[in-house]
């Protein structure tokens, strides 16, 4: 909850400037991560990148698609692959609302001091990568079905 929290007060200050250029979150995370690696990916990459779930993804690009802010290729040799790109237009309209959006990010620097940006960005890298290790994903499936029958236990005993 403290994360979300967190996520949601740091957003509160970008949502009126997507809201002003008709853009959703999930498309702006879209756009930045196709322009940070300056080349296509595949919905895949996309993914995993922005935190997207797959299916949400399908209707995300199909909208953008038809907004004109990417296009969809695929892949000559291997017709099941997918590229997506930004288009001219995404490039341009990301290219107006960078300066906000750098704003944002310097005001909010500015309030919570710059030492305790960098010391929170080494905090979520370190986090992430806790989190992402091998052995902790693997003991978190193997508990899964501990907590699924623990679960149904408390259900069947509501329900009786």
């Amino acid at each position: 909850m403290l994360l979300l929290r967190a996520r949601e007060g740091v957003l509160a200050h970008f949502r009126p400037i997507l809201k002003a250029h008709g853009v959703t979150e999930q498309q702006w995370r879209i756009v930045r991560v196709l322009m940070e690696e300056d080349g296509p990916l595949e919905p895949r990459q996309i993914v995993e990148r922005c935190c997207i779930s797959s299916p949400s993804l399908t209707g995300i690009l199909a909208r953008m698609d038809e907004m004109g802010w990417v296009t969809r290729e695929r892949v000559g040799h291997d017709q099941r692959r997918v590229l997506v790109s930004l288009t001219p237009a995404s490039r341009r309209l990301a290219a107006h609302m960078a300066p906000r959006i750098e704003a944002v990010y310097r005001d909010i620097e500015a309030h919570i001091g710059a030492d305790f940006t960098a010391r929170f960005y080494r905090t979520l890298d370190e986090l992430i990568a806790m989190m992402d290790e091998p052995a902790f994903a693997e003991a978190s499936a193997r508990r899964a079905p501990e907590f699924a029958s623990a679960a149904d236990r408390r259900l069947a005993r509501r329900s009786a």
